[in-house]
């Protein structure tokens, strides 16, 4: 079966729940005319029977018409749109009277009580009668029977009835109509926001659905749709340069590589001299293997949120640690660590992850840090949060180049520092793992003064 368009869903949703309510209406409308009607009949009935008590002169267990023949003179000698019938007969069930528009008898109905209008047919016609004692002395001596034709009545509402149930679907096809037009109006949004859709693709992420002038859920699916298209544009771009500038750094020790075996194998040489470069050969593909192992890194890190595993670490632990690991590098530049552990500072994360944040900020402090230089390591609560700072008098980053520290493969001035090893990953690193575990981490650096670094941890509650 066919699927019906979004528009012509919420025409049918639209239809379906008018329907339902002219519905409702409609037969709210024919009840209260109908009931209107017969209560217009009964009233009408009741007071003539009233009227006609009065009509009459009781005397010596008999009755008469009082003015005979100017009741015969009036309205019942005619047939109105609801013509009242009265006859009068006494004691015996026997006619005395009747009005002259009765063609018929009426009839006596000994199970209907007194007073009470009921219905039946006479003559074919539905008629409603009500019959009344007439009492002399508290005895019965005759009796009164009004009815009126319930035909016109029910005509009427019989024509009401068709003019509703003809009324119902024209309404509901009319409706649909519009409904299906203000539908089609109101979701044009959607159709640019498919042909905008449609439009985009790898190559081309320029394109952005056209706002709607109204702020309504519309809009906010466009806008959200398109602040997701300008986080994809920006990730493919982030990959396409990241991609671009690791074939680079993979591309300089193979190229290293490949001249040094090329010049090796152009003529004999030197035992020491073949030593020498397949030694430098060595050493290139061990830079090579750092920067592939980095790259994995950078690349596992990006989905690694269902593998984290929250432990109490203490901080104090994984700083000395780390220091124990460079204490070779420490000794070589002679450097001074100066450290402020005054607590023991814990904080839920995971481990392993920590100690490779810590690490990267350690080992680029020493890298950085001239020689005979000085180190300030810090660990302070601050309300429910532990503040880990991380100072060195090294060389300093420029202000302009302290927003693309945490670009994959950035250093700063690198040139004018060619004994400074490194690929220039490592604060990509740290950041995406401090992003991974909602550790801040803020940078600071005056250029020839040192550098700062501030990650701040949540305090595991005591």
């Amino acid at each position: 079966m066919q699927q019906l368009s979004f528009k012509n869903r919420i025409a049918s949703l639209y239809i379906v729940t008018t329907a339902l309510l002219i519905a409702v209406v409609f037969v709210v409308i024919y009840i209260s005319v109908r009931y209107n009607v017969f209560s217009h009949i009964n009233d009408d009935i009741t007071s003539e029977s009233q009227k006609h008590l009065t009509e009459i002169a009781i005397s010596d267990n008999d009755f008469r018409l009082i003015h005979e023949e100017e009741w015969m003179e009036r309205e019942h000698n005619t047939v109105d749109v609801n013509p009242v019938f009265v006859q009068f007969i006494d004691e015996n069930k026997q006619i005395v009277e009747k009005s002259p528009n009765l063609k018929k008898n009426l009839q006596f109905n000994n199970e209907i009580p007194f007073n009470q209008l009921f219905d039946y047919y006479l003559e074919g016609k539905s008629v409603r009668q009500i019959q009344l004692p007439i009492y002399q002395d508290k005895t019965i001596v005759g009796y009164l029977l009004v009815a009126m034709s319930l035909e016109n009545s029910f005509m009427v509402l019989n024509d009401l009835l068709k003019v509703l149930l003809i009324a119902y679907p024209t309404i509901l096809l009319i409706l649909f109509l519009i409904a299906r037009l203000i539908a089609g109006r109101s979701i044009q949004p959607i159709s640019s926001i498919i042909a905008t859709s449609n439009a985009i693709t790898k190559d081309n992420l320029k394109s952005r659905i056209l706002l709607p002038k109204t702020k309504d859920e519309l809009y906010i699916l466009s806008k959200t749709i398109n602040n997701l298209l300008d986080r994809l544009e920006s990730a493919i771009e982030r990959e396409k340069q990241f991609t671009s500038d690791a074939s680079h750094e993979l591309r300089t020790p193979l190229t290293v590589i490949k001249g040094t075996l090329e010049v090796l194998i152009r003529k004999p040489r030197a035992t020491q001299e073949y030593e020498d470069k397949i030694n430098f050969c060595v050493s290139e593909v061990d830079r090579l293997n750092h920067l592939v192992d980095q790259l994995l890194l950078l690349a596992r890190y990006e989905n690694e949120k269902q593998t984290l595993k929250k432990e109490p670490v203490c901080l104090n632990s994984v700083l000395l640690d780390t220091l124990a690991r460079q204490s070779a590098f420490i000794d070589a530049k002679e450097i001074k660590i100066q450290t402020e552990l005054n607590d023991d500072f814990y904080c839920l994360s995971d481990h392993h992850f920590v100690t490779i944040i810590v690490a990267n900020l350690i080992s680029n402090a020493l890298k950085y840090s001239r020689q005979n230089g000085t180190i300030e390591i810090n660990l302070n609560h601050h309300q429910n949060q532990i503040e880990c700072t991380i100072l060195d008098n090294g060389i300093g980053i420029p202000q302009a180049d302290l927003e693309k520290v945490f670009q994959p493969f950035f250093r700063s001035k690198a040139l004018n520092h060619p004994e400074i090893k490194g690929i220039g990953v490592g604060l990509s690193i740290v950041q995406r793992l401090c992003s991974l575990l909602q550790v801040g981490i803020n940078i600071t650096s005056t250029e020839n003064l040192g550098t700062k670094v501030t990650l701040i941890f949540q305090s595991m509650p005591k």
